[in-house]
């Protein structure tokens, strides 16, 4: 009798903490350590078509060819399904290159961390060497010389001026509008229970209990925080990447690299900053070693990577930008110099 009281008393406790019987389950969408995505609703349409124009043309590249949605290409998740993303007169870059879906989630932008937002980062290909090289300066000239782009610069930001600032904003705003939700993993979150099967919901609880979500939780199932790879086991590869020690110039920072999100992750192979890793099986087999200490048996695997495919969510759909032509004072593009 005792014991029965004990726990009647301890159920009650939790109910005035507000906790209640539902947090005992490990089934309870309400209390896990992952949130749904939401639709974002575009404050200001104007600049996010004007950005959305911007992303697609490659006249703001030195070639004339390469664009925003080169590398990250939203009919491949966001990214380009390359090892490393080829830059201006076929250079090989020198990191996988992540996927923009859902990337206005992360705490800061590129592996390294070294733009804080999507404006910041923006601006980064376009002036680099490797990647659109040219400079932000022409990129302007280009912009300034197609009178469509100018009339359409005038209505969203109230001047004919246009700037690199502004150019930056259009093309965040743009990709600020880029989330997925709706995935399968995000309808069981939001109450239905015959959105999983059980091999995919044993897989979700087997990623949890293993302590995945130590690292990929949020909405975003990453990109919240910088994490060393290799914390258990050191992780070899001839990539030359220092991570966060780049940007900072702490030795304690190197090799730690943004997790990354964990959303739409079936279709943005291949995978880590190296693009070493090309299924989703030998991933979990790697971070299960490296980062957990913790050998996946082969079924163990299969689960998991069943939960993994369970959050791919709506893909962005619009229609595709008519971009402004060119005029005669427009800079003729160099695509072999």
């Amino acid at each position: 009798m005792g014991i029965i009281v004990k726990i009647q008393n301890f159920i009650v406790i939790l109910f005035i903490l507000g906790i209640g019987i539902s947090a005992l389950s490990a089934e309870s969408p309400m209390n896990e350590p992952i949130q749904p995505i939401e639709a974002v609703v575009a404050e200001n349409p104007g600049m996010v078509e004007l950005g959305k124009k911007l992303f697609f043309d490659p006249r703001l590249s030195k070639s004339g060819f390469i664009s925003c949605n080169s590398c990250h290409n939203l009919s491949m998740g966001g990214s380009d399904n390359l090892k490393t993303s080829i830059g201006h007169n076929w250079q090989e870059g020198p990191i996988n290159s992540p996927t923009v879906l859902n990337s206005s989630m992360n705490l800061a932008q590129f592996w390294d961390g070294r733009a804080k937002d999507l404006k910041e980062q923006a601006g980064g290909p376009i002036a680099n060497p490797g990647e659109m090289a040219f400079t932000h300066e022409l990129a302007v000239e280009v912009a300034q010389s197609i009178p469509g782009y100018v009339a359409e610069f005038k209505e969203v930001f109230g001047t004919d001026k246009i700037s690199i600032d502004d150019i930056t904003t259009a093309i965040a705003a743009f990709e600020e509008t880029l989330v997925t939700p709706n995935s399968r993993f995000d309808k069981w979150l939001m109450g239905d229970k015959k959105a999983l099967t059980t091999k995919q919901l044993a897989g979700y609880k087997l990623f949890k209990n293993s302590g995945c979500v130590a690292c990929h939780n949020g909405s975003a199932i990453g990109g919240s925080s910088f994490q060393k790879i290799g914390l258990i086991e050191p992780y070899k590869t001839s990539n030359k990447a220092e991570g966060r020690a780049a940007v900072t110039g702490r030795d304690a920072d190197r090799f730690m690299f943004k997790v990354p999100t964990l959303r739409n992750v079936d279709l943005t192979y291949p995978y880590f900053h190296d693009g070493e890793v090309s299924t989703l099986k030998d991933a979990v087999d790697i971070m299960g070693r490296l980062q957990l200490g913790k050998k996946f048996t082969d079924e163990e695997n299969v689960l998991i990577v069943a939960f993994l495919k369970t959050l791919t969510g709506d893909q962005p759909s619009f229609k595709l930008p008519i971009l402004p032509p060119s005029s005669d004072k427009t800079p003729h593009p160099k695509p072999f110099g």
